[in-house]
């Protein structure tokens, strides 16, 4: 199981930097071990696109590392209070794009501008500010309390820090991460068409 996880992991990470999402050694990545409260993560300074089975690390919700030599993402521990917390989630990708992180400071919601955006994410895409996800492994009280009003929630924006992916497998939470870039995109070309009075509304 951690294997299939480790295989998923690197498929999705790889695919996300493909797709421009995450570039650099930002962001970070993690598939949750089936039958067991351990999750494989991206290590700390490696880009999405260096990892592989070798060097990703097997640690528990609590950051603590189970298997591997390098040191675990500095955002292990949050991906381990959702995992503790939502257990429908097997897959969490945080990424810094900069579509997402440009409508952030709106500090609005994403709106669900597509129907594709409408019939994957809903019911929101929700920007939270940054210090609510910035925890000590309890901490949570605003992301949390998005998941107790909308259990489904599939991803969630913190402001001036990206996007929080989730799904039911690593690979689910990719796809869903380049949707919301992508939503976050065209609402933002959106916006400027109205403002050129070239759409109405």
């Amino acid at each position: 199981m951690i294997k299939k996880a480790k295989q998923d992991l690197v498929k999705s990470a790889q695919r996300a930097y493909t797709r421009g999402i995450q570039t650099g050694n930002g962001g970070n990545i993690s598939a949750r071990v089936p039958g067991q409260d351990w999750m494989v993560v991206k290590p700390s300074g490696i880009s999405f696109v260096e990892c592989t089975e070798e060097n990703l690390v097997v640690t528990d919700f609590d950051g603590t590392v189970v298997e591997g030599t390098l040191k675990p993402t500095r955002e292990a521990l949050l991906h381990g209070v959702l995992y503790r917390n939502v257990p429908w989630v097997n897959g969490i990708v945080h990424t810094h794009s900069p579509w997402t992180i440009t409508w952030s400071y709106t500090r609005k919601d994403i709106p669900l501008i597509t129907q594709h955006s409408l019939e994957k994410i809903g019911p929101r895409i929700a920007t939270l500010l940054f210090e609510s996800f910035k925890v000590t492994g309890k901490e949570v009280p605003e992301v949390l309390g998005l998941f107790q009003e909308h259990p489904e929630t599939q991803a969630f924006v913190l402001l001036g820090h990206g996007i929080v992916a989730l799904g039911k497998d690593v690979l689910e939470a990719e796809h869903t991460a380049e949707l919301v870039e992508e939503t976050a995109q065209i609402a933002w070309l959106h916006e400027i068409g109205k403002g050129l009075n070239i759409i109405q509304k």
